[in-house]
């Protein structure tokens, strides 16, 4: 689904949660410090969040509410990271498969993160570059989902 109204142009959506290309001027400006305090941390310019925040002039808590849901598009890096977020049963060959699945469609693995199950369903995190995809980051996604034991599995992030 793509449309565009007043310089906001949707851009992917993903149950319930939209992403949105918006030109740079007409953001808020703690959305804005919020993208450099990112930038600076990423590139080890601060050590700390409290540190980065201090020099940008943004309090902490606006850091906080929006880290998560402002990233600066990147025309020529694009979508070449995702963090996908997943829900996977504890039963054995689970994880197996979806790394199968993820590597069938031209994705690499380039990290995982496993929480403890509880009630017997454990939440993975995996970056994977899409560089290579065969298909789109959506049709990856939807693929996961269809997998037995896998209970849910969204996009959470891009990073170029």
């Amino acid at each position: 689904m793509s449309s565009k109204h007043r310089g906001v142009t949707e851009v992917d959506r993903k149950q319930g949660r939209r992403f949105y290309l918006v030109a740079e001027d007409i953001l808020p400006e703690a959305m804005l410090k919020t993208v450099r305090v990112k930038h600076m941390l990423a590139r080890g310019e601060a050590e700390t969040v409290h540190e980065a925040v201090e020099r940008i002039g943004l309090s902490r808590s606006a850091f906080y509410k929006y880290r998560d849901s402002v990233f600066l598009y990147d025309e020529e890096g694009r979508d070449k990271v995702v963090t996908l977020s997943m829900i996977l049963e504890h039963r054995k060959g689970v994880l197996s498969m979806v790394l199968n699945a993820i590597a069938e469609e031209g994705g690499n693995v380039i990290t995982i993160n496993q929480g403890m199950p509880v009630h017997q369903a454990a939440l993975v995190t995996v970056m994977v570059d899409v560089s290579g995809l065969a298909g789109s980051v959506d049709g990856l996604v939807e693929r996961l989902a269809r997998i037995s034991g896998v209970r849910k599995a969204e996009i959470v992030g891009y990073s170029p």
